[in-house]
């Protein structure tokens, strides 16, 4: 028997639902907040994700699903969102118009990575991407959206920020963390060894126990900012404060990417597990110009949408559509015809084809959650009628086929 590979899993019945729950509830919030949506490929050249996400990253060095194609392009599905996105703007050339542009999106990830709770070699994300607007207030309403459409789903959550400077304060900040890191290098893990000669800033990220007591001392960047990165940082606490947003300032929050600057945020539930950031993004204003394009400020997010999946509260079944059930042979050819109609006025309608007890067709209605049962008979036949009833208040009654459409139940 084939089975599907490890890392990779089908989606049913509820966990369908759920899914298709996140992603209409992310996109209607995202589209209030004045958001378009983009697609991208799920294929893209290696080169994309080398120069965003950084050679020395673990998901360039070990986990994407990297290949050369029939025509000999080094090419990789994509382990995560945002270079897409970016590639996109530039190749549109937006980069070289004036204004700002916002868009969300949503799709498939891969990640050749150990699976577990909440984390699969092929996950979803659901994330949008602003450009043009270099103010922290852009960073404040990004911020706002993920809370709005962690809450709308029922998560609960800890709101981490951080600032990682800019081109000016993080060379110097850079330096002083080398320098203790080196001190202190023989006690760390080999990983955090390798990073601090590739990039020491991700040092700070290592989620082993004895790394993160050996770095508890260590120099932060937030003690180390130009003014212009503090004062956007205190601005941000300060609108998040007023806009009752409880959040905690998380000095070795670094996030995973190399394109991140100032503004760094992560959203974590202690329901998570071991992997508990459900959600989490920043600022990356040299992205645009890393990938070729012209100078572009930029923010953004990603959620998790498969860790999400795993801790939200379970969905209550929502009644909807029509069950038609016939007491008689006689009535199939007839409840067909009312299946078409129904559907033709876009109702969900769900039709059993052979003839039961009234008894046994209410029990399949519930057990497809149906709002309304509609039974045809020897009577309702004779006189032109169906018999309609409401499953979740019991309400029932006798009507015809236009009194149905122009919804007149009672």
């Amino acid at each position: 028997m084939i089975r599907s590979l490890r890392g990779m899993r089908d989606l049913l019945f509820q966990d369908s639902q759920k899914f298709e729950f996140i992603l209409e509830t992310a996109s209607n919030i995202a589209k209030n907040y004045g958001f378009e949506l983009i697609r991208t490929p799920v294929l893209e050249e290696s080169a994309l994700f080398k120069r965003s996400v950084g050679e020395s990253s673990d998901i360039v060095g070990k986990e994407m699903y990297q290949f050369i194609d029939k025509s000999g392009n080094d090419v990789c599905l994509r382990p995560e969102g945002t270079a897409g996105v970016v590639r996109a703007f530039i190749q549109k050339k937006l980069d070289r118009q004036q204004g700002k542009f916002r868009f969300f999106y949503s799709g498939a990830m891969f990640r050749y990575e150990r699976p577990q709770k909440g984390r699969f070699r092929e996950f979803f994300q659901f994330g949008v991407e602003s450009f043009g607007e270099e103010r922290v207030e852009e960073d404040f309403f990004i911020i706002l959206m993920a809370k709005d459409i962690l809450k709308a789903l029922g998560v609960n959550f800890e709101l981490q920020i951080n600032s990682l400077g800019c081109k000016d304060c993080m060379p110097k900040y850079r330096e002083n963390l080398i320098s203790d890191l080196e001190n202190i290098q023989d006690e760390l893990c080999q990983d955090c060894q390798r990073r601090i000669k590739t990039n020491p800033i991700r040092v700070l990220d290592c989620k082993n126990p004895s790394c993160q007591a050996l770095l508890k001392n260590s120099p932060k960047i937030t003690d180390n900012l130009c003014q212009s990165c503090q004062n956007d940082f205190e601005r941000l606490k300060e609108l998040l404060k007023k806009a009752e947003v409880e959040f905690k300032v998380n000095k070795n929050l670094v996030r995973g990417l190399d394109y991140y600057t100032k503004t760094a945020f992560e959203f974590i539930s202690s329901q998570a597990g071991a992997q508990n950031a459900i959600a989490g993004g920043g600022r990356y204003d040299r992205l645009v110009e890393f990938l070729g394009g012209k100078p572009t400020a930029a923010v953004g997010f990603a959620i998790g949408i498969d860790r999400v999946m795993e801790i939200m509260q379970s969905l209550e079944q929502k009644r909807e559509g029509f069950y038609l059930g016939a007491l008689n042979q006689e009535a199939v050819d007839e409840l067909l015809m009312i299946a078409k109609t129904l559907r033709e006025n876009r109702e969900k309608v769900e039709v059993e084809y052979s003839k039961k007890s009234l008894k046994s067709h209410l029990k399949s209605a519930d057990k497809i959650n149906s709002k309304y049962a509609l039974i045809l008979g020897e009577e309702e036949l004779k006189n032109g009628k169906i018999w309609i009833k409401d499953l979740e208040n019991s309400k029932e009654n006798l009507l015809s086929l236009e009194e149905i459409l122009q919804k007149n139940y009672w």
